[in-house]
């Protein structure tokens, strides 16, 4: 091979502390490689291509090298021989540092099985003054030949292929490898927690890389000192809405907020659509509490304020802060329009000229004894059950109307999506909105029964879906409210987000026509900040196919072939008992939807 010469090394201008700042969303210089060893069908390609996705969910910016990815492009004039193999390693250690001082977290799945190409690796990367972590992805020979994916081993057993490490060829094992991976006996998760504890350990990733869910009750410990406290406080009483936004908070699903918003992080959420103190936290819609001014006047000077929700003191305010509630600057901005007969805007016109801010402590797990709080799941319990049933992909759905089987097909090709894409068991969050809803949206017991129905005719898989209530009221905010819904299960372990059409939205009060553009909420989504740990997933349109006789994906060129059944004639049909054509929703969950009409004319 014949060497260069006559080469001088040019040094950047731009140093790496200074690409650090702006190469991905949480600053600092992260360059690094990741060096993954071991077997074929070890577990490489997997652990790695799982812990890119988890990094670059948390603004970390990374990618992978694989063997055979590199093998097609660069290296495909190498062969397996001890030089080639050499070679080979070399030139991947090369380009790995490069995507180091870029300041990547490049990540390296090669089987490398000689130990001096592995050292060569690591000498070159510390003689650039950058970060080498070896990792030893350890799994028997017997139980990478029982997976053979590739059939690699069966054909070398054969004598199809000569060299194949393992069979023919030696596998020198790591002797001090900063990580050793038990793929045989660990899931994936398990094998990515591992890594992040290693890189969170040599600073490469942060540690609230992913911030931990911010629970506002009181401790057990401290319960009985805390209500004793509460009942010499002065106190504020709180409505229904209030005391659902108080159950939002304690359960964490306003991480990282320590209560309601005080007013500087009230005019970050108003103008910025985020949470700017401590990173870019995605946080849309104000989490606020509104009083009168004769409370205001009468709090004023207080340290601590109990809150009082049917005659029970349910949490504590500590030191308040009030300010302004400028109502119809906060309609415009949050919800486009200051229509005082949109619902919720009515209810903010209606309420206190003040809000109050401070840290929440709430005494008691919030109960609604509606025969429905085994469904309301806090994030932290939410996560739990995702561990239980080894998810490897959380997919959300939010709705607030009955399910049918358009809904139902978009889920089942996500799922069908995620399981191409290599996750072995996604699991689907269907997530309905239970707080405070308009009117002429069907009362929550209702949806859960139809809910439950889909799941008992089989429409939905009962073994890969969760069905939870999400406690938030509904603010029909439109593009600004979807993101809060976004963020929410974001905080509570998903990673993939389906959106549909005009999300939160509804009518114009006084015109009919939609107040805001449908397809805004789903473009908002894909460009808003903060939401680093979730993948949006667009919706589909789906109608009803005629010459299927079931729902569809549409398609433009076979128009005549669809039926577009909206929610205003499907609750038409329901209402005067008709059926809708076989095939638009589970007959079970059809029932429910008519038994909750047929309820409302005994009413």
């Amino acid at each position: 091979m014949q060497r260069a010469t006559n080469v001088t090394y040019q040094a950047h201008h731009v140093s790496r502390n200074k690409r650090g700042q702006v190469v991905g969303t949480r600053g600092g210089f992260r360059g690094c490689t990741v060096w993954l060893s071991g077997l074929s069908g070890a577990g490489k390609t997997t652990v790695s291509m799982a812990l890119e996705e988890y990094l670059v969910c948390h603004g970390i910016p990374c990618y992978t090298l694989d063997g055979d990815n590199i093998r097609q492009g660069l290296n495909k004039n190498l062969g397996f021989s001890p030089e080639d193999r050499e070679e080979n390693i070399r030139r991947i250690a090369e380009v790995a540092r490069l995507f180091a001082d870029a300041g990547l977290v490049c990540i390296a799945s090669f089987i490398s099985p000689y130990s001096r190409d592995r050292l060569n690796a690591r000498k070159i990367h510390e003689a650039a003054g950058l970060p080498f972590f070896e990792v030893f992805v350890d799994a028997p020979l017997d139980v990478c030949e029982k997976r053979d994916v590739k059939g690699l081993y069966k054909r070398a057993r054969a004598g199809e292929i000569r060299g194949f490490t393992g069979i023919d060829s030696e596998y020198e094992k790591p002797e001090a490898p900063e990580l050793v991976l038990k793929t045989d006996s660990c899931s994936v998760n398990e094998s990515i927690q591992q890594l992040v504890d290693l890189l969170q350990e040599r600073d490469i990733v942060p540690i609230d890389g992913s911030y931990e869910i911010k629970e506002l009750y009181v401790q057990e410990n401290k319960l009985d000192l805390a209500k004793a406290d509460a009942e010499t406080l002065p106190a504020v009483q709180i409505g229904k809405v209030d005391m659902q936004w108080v159950q939002v908070l304690a359960e964490g699903w306003a991480t990282p907020l320590n209560g309601f918003m005080r007013e500087r992080e009230y005019l970050q959420c108003l103008h910025f659509d985020c949470l700017l103190d401590g990173g870019v936290i995605n946080l849309s819609v104000p989490v606020v509490l509104p009083i009168s001014t004769t409370d205001k006047e009468r709090l004023d000077g207080v340290t601590a304020v109990a809150l009082v929700y049917n005659g029970r003191r349910a949490a504590i305010l500590r030191n308040p802060e009030f300010y302004e509630h400028r109502k119809e600057e906060r309609c415009a901005r949050q919800w486009g329009t200051t229509c005082n007969d949109h619902p919720y805007i009515k209810m903010v016109m209606e309420s206190g000229d003040w809000l109050v801010g401070g840290d929440l402590q709430v005494l008691d797990k919030i109960y609604w004894n509606d025969d429905l709080d085994q469904y309301r799941l806090t994030p932290t319990e939410l996560k739990q059950k995702f561990k239980e049933m080894n998810a490897d992909a959380v997919f959300a759905f939010q709705l607030r109307n009955p399910v049918h089987n358009g809904h139902a097909l978009l889920m089942q090709d996500t799922h069908k999506r995620l399981i191409e894409r290599g996750y072995r068991r996604p699991v689907l969050l269907l997530h309905p909105l239970g707080g405070w809803t308009k009117d002429d949206d069907v009362p929550l017991p209702w949806r859960m029964k139809q809910h439950t129905a889909v799941l008992e005719e089989g429409i939905l898989n009962p073994e890969s879906t969760i069905v939870a209530i999400f406690p938030s009221p509904m603010m029909y905010a439109g593009p600004t409210e979807v993101q809060w819904h976004c963020r929410a299960r974001m905080v509570a372990g998903a990673n993939f987000y389906i959106v549909g059409r005009d999300p939160a939205g509804m009518p114009h009060p006084d015109t009919g026509k939609d107040l805001y553009e449908p397809t805004h909420g789903a473009k908002v989504l894909t460009m808003a900040p903060g939401l680093i740990t979730l993948e949006i997933v667009p919706f589909k349109v789906a109608a009803y196919n005629k010459v299927k006789r079931a729902m569809d994906f549409y398609d433009a060129k076979n128009h005549q072939d669809y039926d577009f059944i909206s929610g205003t004639r499907m609750r038409k049909m329901a209402r005067e008992g008709e059926n809708p054509p076989d095939g638009f929703m589970a007959p079970k969950a059809w029932a429910v939807l008519k038994e909750y009409y047929k309820s409302l004319e005994k009413a």
